[in-house]
């Protein structure tokens, strides 16, 4: 585990050395208690050790003070979890919710699990499969026995004339596609398009699908260098709890950073490319976050700037580089969902980092759509 310190990455001290003994004894508890919510070794630990349902609903934070940990275990607790806003310092204006004590519990737990199966470093995001969609939703409808239609642009939306329910789609080709649920990107609109007079019984639609409900903002930025910015590190997670880079900073910031060549294409081989998400009230505010984010790792093309890198001293009196920002993009992304009576939206990535939300959501959505049927069934 490492800290921003001085503008730059260090290592952090072992924590379990500088523990005193209660603290030590206090940390075991909290951590069978973590270890207690998973399937496995829920059968090791005894009884005692079970979270009420009570406690779980409660404000993870105020579970914590309840377990009276030290304010230096707090900090590496939530930091672990990824906590969103500052939580410790609770104001309802600029936190929008609470982390409650389950979800916090299941983040230590992943945390936790990860980390003893894959070595020193848990693997807390998902590295495969990125750019795999388009050809499993192929393969699967082959599987499957169904139309898997790419590049097909929608022109329209078909409904029933009298019910208002859902019937088909007009593709660009003018073609007529029937079933009987359509599931909708909500960040995805369909134009009214001048198409030949449809069957009596259906109509051209839109009215009502334009009914989104707004959950905030999130604030992306994409950059890419030419060096990694933790040396001999090809990928790695940065996590900039609130309040650690300026004192108005509310909310967290998530930086990933991946190495070009490892297989994931991710960007050219011998660079690397940065992806930092943060969730912010407006664009204002979003800009600054991953401005002050940006700076703090990179240096930024100017006059006076060397090719490699701007140096700065560390604690070892080696002189370090900050990576030269070659290529980037900021932008802000509202988070919402699509409302309509007769039509299913999925839920927009958020500002995780993981697909757990949206694994969770869609399986509500496929048991929605197909109570009686298994997700993902074995087939014979």
């Amino acid at each position: 585990m490492g800290s921003y310190i001085s503008f730059h990455i260090q290592k952090e001290k072992c924590l379990w050395t500088s523990l005193k003994l209660i603290e030590k004894s206090k940390l075991r508890s909290f951590i069978k208690l973590v270890q207690q919510q998973d399937e496995e070794w829920s059968q090791i630990c005894s009884e005692s050790f079970k979270i009420s349902e009570e406690d779980l609903e409660s404000p993870f934070v105020d579970f914590l003070d309840g377990m009276q940990l030290s304010a230096k275990i707090k900090s590496f607790i939530l930091y672990i979890a990824m906590v969103d806003y500052d939580e410790e310092n609770f104001n309802l204006e600029v936190c929008k919710s609470n982390l409650k004590t389950r979800a916090g519990i299941e983040r230590l737990a992943l945390y936790d699990k990860s980390r003893s199966e894959n070595g020193p470093g848990p693997w807390i995001y998902p590295t495969y499969g990125h750019g795999d969609l388009l050809a499993f939703f192929g393969r699967r409808a082959a599987v499957k026995g169904c139309i898997c239609a790419m590049r097909r642009p929608v022109t329209a939306v078909l409904m029933d004339k009298d019910s208002g329910k859902y019937k088909g789609v007009r593709l660009a080709s003018g073609q007529d596609l029937f079933s009987h649920q359509l599931v909708l990107n909500p960040a995805f609109t369909v134009p009214l398009a001048p198409a030949p007079s449809p069957p009596d019984c259906l109509r051209e639609g839109l009215q009502g699908l334009s009914l989104k409900d707004t959950k905030g903002k999130v604030a992306r930025g994409i950059c890419i260098t030419a060096s990694s910015v933790k040396p001999k590190t090809s990928n790695c997670l940065l996590v900039y709890p609130p309040r650690t880079l300026y004192p108005e900073q509310d909310t967290l910031i998530r930086v990933i950073q991946i190495a070009g060549g490892s297989g994931m294409d991710a960007c050219p081989k011998g660079m690397y490319v940065l992806y930092f998400s943060a969730l912010c009230d407006h664009a204002e505010q979003g800009k600054r976050l991953l401005h002050a984010a940006v700076n703090s790792l990179l240096t930024l093309p100017g006059p006076g700037n060397p090719e490699n890198g701007s140096a700065f001293e560390s604690e070892d009196a080696q002189v370090k580089l900050k990576p030269n920002l070659l290529w980037s993009t900021l932008y802000i992304q509202e988070l919402y969902m699509e409302q309509h009576e007769h039509l299913i939206s999925t839920p927009m990535p958020d500002g995780n980092l993981s697909y757990d939300g949206l694994l969770d959501a869609a399986v509500v959505l496929f048991q929605k759509m197909y109570p009686n049927e298994e997700f993902f069934g074995y087939s014979n």
